[in-house]
């Protein structure tokens, strides 16, 4: 017996509208750039930036869930496909920060400025 084939258009105007809220957000903030974000720090980085971050980890998670389908798999198969992401991209993240931060302050106590 076949089973009868289901229309996904609700699903994925879900998936759609919820991205698209998420990505208006990080547009919003990043035009309107509010103060208490953009001036206050944490780890050598404003508050913005590590929202700014968060959203797009948020964003990427969600795609992952609904378009490879993890949301109907056991929860020990969608933690190997989604912990070393995360890992991955904190230490990305964490390698961008120290280099980033390293290279600013050369530039920034050395007799060479910003010369390239």
């Amino acid at each position: 017996m076949a089973h009868a084939h289901e229309s996904n258009t609700k699903r994925i105007w879900t998936v759609f509208g919820i991205l698209s809220v998420i990505t208006i957000v990080e547009v919003i903030f990043g035009i309107k750039k509010p103060e208490a974000l953009f001036l206050n720090s944490l780890f050598g980085l404003n508050l913005l930036n590590w929202l700014f971050i968060i959203l797009t980890v948020v964003k990427a998670y969600y795609i992952m869930w609904a378009f490879m389908h993890l949301e109907g798999e056991k929860s020990s198969f969608r933690w190997s496909i989604v912990a070393p992401l995360v890992f991955l991209i904190i230490y990305l993240v964490f390698i961008l920060l120290v280099e980033g931060n390293y290279i600013f302050e050369v530039f920034h106590n050395s007799q060479y400025k910003w010369i390239f």
